[in-house]
Protein backbone atom coordinates (compact mmCIF):
# COMPACT_ATOMS: atom_id res chain seq x y z
CA UNK A 1 0.00 0.00 0.00
CA UNK A 2 2.64 2.28 0.74
CA UNK A 3 3.90 2.76 -2.56
CA UNK A 4 0.60 2.78 -3.92
CA UNK A 5 -0.74 6.28 -5.70
CA UNK A 6 -3.76 7.66 -4.10
CA UNK A 7 -5.35 7.49 -7.22
CA UNK A 8 -5.05 4.26 -7.56
CA UNK A 9 -6.52 3.40 -3.59
CA UNK A 10 -10.01 2.34 -2.80
CA UNK A 11 -11.69 4.92 -0.64
CA UNK A 12 -11.13 2.69 2.33
CA UNK A 13 -7.68 2.26 1.46
CA UNK A 14 -7.06 5.78 1.24
CA UNK A 15 -9.52 6.87 4.71
CA UNK A 16 -7.27 4.07 6.57
CA UNK A 17 -3.61 5.59 5.23
CA UNK A 18 -4.76 9.06 6.26
CA UNK A 19 -5.76 7.30 9.61
CA UNK A 20 -1.72 5.86 10.00
CA UNK A 21 -0.63 9.49 9.49
CA UNK A 22 -2.71 10.78 11.79
CA UNK A 23 -1.43 8.15 14.59
CA UNK A 24 1.52 9.04 13.84
CA UNK A 25 1.05 12.83 14.53
CA UNK A 26 -0.76 11.85 18.01
CA UNK A 27 2.59 10.22 18.84
CA UNK A 28 4.78 12.87 17.72
CA UNK A 29 2.65 15.60 19.45
CA UNK A 30 3.07 13.35 22.63
CA UNK A 31 6.61 13.46 22.40
CA UNK A 32 6.02 17.77 22.04
CA UNK A 33 7.77 17.20 18.23
CA UNK A 34 5.36 19.47 17.32
CA UNK A 35 6.79 20.73 13.63
CA UNK A 36 7.27 16.64 12.94
CA UNK A 37 3.67 15.93 14.11
CA UNK A 38 1.94 18.60 11.97
CA UNK A 39 3.23 17.24 8.65
CA UNK A 40 2.00 14.15 9.61
CA UNK A 41 -1.75 15.86 10.06
CA UNK A 42 -1.10 17.57 6.89
CA UNK A 43 -0.56 14.08 4.91
CA UNK A 44 -3.19 12.82 6.07
CA UNK A 45 -5.28 15.18 5.35
CA UNK A 46 -3.91 15.76 1.74
CA UNK A 47 -5.17 12.03 1.53
CA UNK A 48 -9.01 14.07 1.84
CA UNK A 49 -9.09 16.43 -0.51
CA UNK A 50 -11.96 18.46 -1.82
CA UNK A 51 -12.28 16.23 -4.98
CA UNK A 52 -11.95 13.25 -2.99
CA UNK A 53 -14.13 14.88 -0.34
CA UNK A 54 -16.60 15.55 -2.64
CA UNK A 55 -17.59 11.89 -3.79
CA UNK A 56 -18.03 10.61 -0.88
CA UNK A 57 -21.72 9.90 0.40
CA UNK A 58 -22.83 8.35 3.82
CA UNK A 59 -21.12 6.43 5.78
CA UNK A 60 -17.95 6.76 3.59
CA UNK A 61 -17.99 10.79 4.56
CA UNK A 62 -18.46 10.29 8.32
CA UNK A 63 -15.59 7.58 8.25
CA UNK A 64 -13.31 10.10 6.45
CA UNK A 65 -14.64 13.34 8.20
CA UNK A 66 -13.75 11.25 11.27
CA UNK A 67 -10.05 10.83 10.32
CA UNK A 68 -10.09 14.61 8.74
CA UNK A 69 -11.50 16.76 11.19
CA UNK A 70 -9.51 15.23 13.84
CA UNK A 71 -6.30 15.84 12.47
CA UNK A 72 -7.31 20.25 11.73
CA UNK A 73 -8.22 20.37 15.29
CA UNK A 74 -4.77 18.20 16.30
CA UNK A 75 -3.17 20.92 13.86
CA UNK A 76 -5.03 23.67 15.61
CA UNK A 77 -3.68 22.01 19.02
CA UNK A 78 0.45 22.27 17.61
CA UNK A 79 -0.40 25.76 16.25
CA UNK A 80 -1.63 27.45 19.82
CA UNK A 81 1.30 25.68 21.15
CA UNK A 82 3.36 27.35 18.52
CA UNK A 83 1.66 30.87 19.06
CA UNK A 84 0.01 30.85 16.01
CA UNK A 85 -2.81 31.53 17.04
CA UNK A 86 -4.37 33.12 13.41
CA UNK A 87 -3.23 29.73 11.26
CA UNK A 88 -4.94 28.03 14.56
CA UNK A 89 -8.07 29.83 14.11
CA UNK A 90 -8.31 28.99 10.01
CA UNK A 91 -7.98 25.25 11.45
CA UNK A 92 -11.08 24.98 13.93
CA UNK A 93 -12.79 26.83 11.23
CA UNK A 94 -12.35 24.16 8.81
CA UNK A 95 -13.30 21.48 11.38
CA UNK A 96 -16.44 23.55 12.11
CA UNK A 97 -17.39 24.23 8.41
CA UNK A 98 -18.23 20.21 8.59
CA UNK A 99 -19.70 20.12 12.12
CA UNK A 100 -20.21 24.04 13.69
CA UNK A 101 -20.91 22.28 16.92
CA UNK A 102 -17.78 20.27 17.46
CA UNK A 103 -17.16 21.62 21.24
CA UNK A 104 -13.23 21.23 20.62
CA UNK A 105 -13.15 23.08 17.54
CA UNK A 106 -14.93 25.68 19.47
CA UNK A 107 -13.02 25.65 21.90
CA UNK A 108 -9.59 25.49 20.62
CA UNK A 109 -10.39 28.71 18.72
CA UNK A 110 -11.76 29.94 22.01
CA UNK A 111 -8.20 29.55 22.54
CA UNK A 112 -6.57 30.97 20.09
CA UNK A 113 -8.72 34.40 19.96
CA UNK A 114 -8.74 34.94 23.28
CA UNK A 115 -4.75 34.94 23.17
CA UNK A 116 -5.43 37.58 19.67
CA UNK A 117 -7.37 39.54 22.30
CA UNK A 118 -10.22 38.92 20.20
CA UNK A 119 -12.43 38.43 23.81
CA UNK A 120 -15.71 39.12 22.16
CA UNK A 121 -15.20 36.34 19.18
CA UNK A 122 -13.33 34.16 22.11
CA UNK A 123 -16.50 34.36 24.45
CA UNK A 124 -18.78 33.62 21.97
CA UNK A 125 -16.92 30.70 20.96
CA UNK A 126 -17.28 29.24 24.46
CA UNK A 127 -20.52 30.07 25.47
CA UNK A 128 -21.44 27.83 22.81
CA UNK A 129 -19.25 25.10 23.27
CA UNK A 130 -20.72 25.03 27.08
CA UNK A 131 -24.23 24.55 25.83
CA UNK A 132 -22.68 21.39 24.32
CA UNK A 133 -20.95 20.35 27.20
CA UNK A 134 -22.44 22.20 30.55
CA UNK A 135 -20.31 20.01 32.45
CA UNK A 136 -16.71 20.75 30.78
CA UNK A 137 -14.34 22.08 33.25
CA UNK A 138 -11.52 23.77 30.74
CA UNK A 139 -14.72 26.03 29.23
CA UNK A 140 -15.56 27.03 32.47
CA UNK A 141 -11.81 28.13 33.60
CA UNK A 142 -11.64 29.82 29.81
CA UNK A 143 -14.81 31.62 30.87
CA UNK A 144 -13.79 32.46 33.90
CA UNK A 145 -10.28 34.08 32.38
CA UNK A 146 -12.20 35.99 30.03
CA UNK A 147 -14.82 37.76 32.57
CA UNK A 148 -11.63 38.56 35.18
CA UNK A 149 -9.71 40.52 31.98
CA UNK A 150 -12.60 42.23 31.10
CA UNK A 151 -12.78 43.28 35.03
CA UNK A 152 -9.00 44.39 34.83
CA UNK A 153 -9.80 46.36 31.44
CA UNK A 154 -12.47 48.19 32.88
CA UNK A 155 -11.04 49.28 36.07
CA UNK A 156 -8.13 50.56 34.07
CA UNK A 157 -9.94 52.35 31.87
CA UNK A 158 -11.97 53.58 35.30
CA UNK A 159 -8.56 55.24 36.11
CA UNK A 160 -7.67 56.23 33.19
CA UNK A 161 -10.83 58.29 33.10
CA UNK A 162 -10.48 59.49 36.74
CA UNK A 163 -7.29 60.97 35.67
CA UNK A 164 -8.80 62.55 32.69
CA UNK A 165 -11.92 63.98 34.81
CA UNK A 166 -11.35 63.68 38.12
CA UNK A 167 -9.14 65.78 40.51
CA UNK A 168 -5.45 66.03 40.04
CA UNK A 169 -3.81 66.29 43.57
CA UNK A 170 -0.80 67.13 42.21
CA UNK A 171 -0.44 70.11 39.70
CA UNK A 172 -3.02 72.09 41.48
CA UNK A 173 -1.24 74.48 43.65
CA UNK A 174 0.83 75.59 40.35
CA UNK A 175 -1.56 77.36 38.36
CA UNK A 176 -2.14 79.52 41.11
CA UNK A 177 1.37 79.75 41.76
CA UNK A 178 1.24 81.53 38.17
CA UNK A 179 -1.58 83.54 39.00
CA UNK A 180 -0.25 84.98 42.37
CA UNK A 181 3.79 85.58 40.28
CA UNK A 182 1.29 87.45 37.27
CA UNK A 183 -1.05 89.59 40.16
CA UNK A 184 2.17 90.61 41.90
CA UNK A 185 4.27 91.48 38.32
CA UNK A 186 1.03 93.70 37.32
CA UNK A 187 1.05 95.21 40.53
CA UNK A 188 4.95 96.25 40.36
CA UNK A 189 3.93 97.51 37.00
CA UNK A 190 1.17 99.29 38.18
CA UNK A 191 3.03 100.95 41.03
CA UNK A 192 5.96 101.55 38.52
CA UNK A 193 3.46 103.08 36.68
CA UNK A 194 1.85 105.48 39.81
CA UNK A 195 5.30 106.25 41.23
CA UNK A 196 6.49 107.72 37.57
CA UNK A 197 3.20 109.70 36.81
CA UNK A 198 4.02 111.11 40.28
CA UNK A 199 7.50 111.92 39.22
CA UNK A 200 6.02 113.59 36.03
CA UNK A 201 3.57 115.71 37.94
CA UNK A 202 5.98 116.69 40.87
CA UNK A 203 8.35 117.96 38.26
CA UNK A 204 5.70 119.82 35.86
CA UNK A 205 4.49 121.71 39.67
Amino acid sequence: LQGKARSDMTVEERIGAADRRKMDGNALYQEEKLEEAMQQYEMAIAYMGDDFMFQLFGKYRDMALAVKNPCHLNMAACLIKLNRYEEAIGQCSIALGEDENNVKALFRRGKARAALGQTDAAREDFLKARKHAPQDKAIARELKLLAEHDKAVYQKQKEIYKGIFGPRPEPVPKPRNWLIFIWQWLLSVFNGLVSLFKRERFKSD
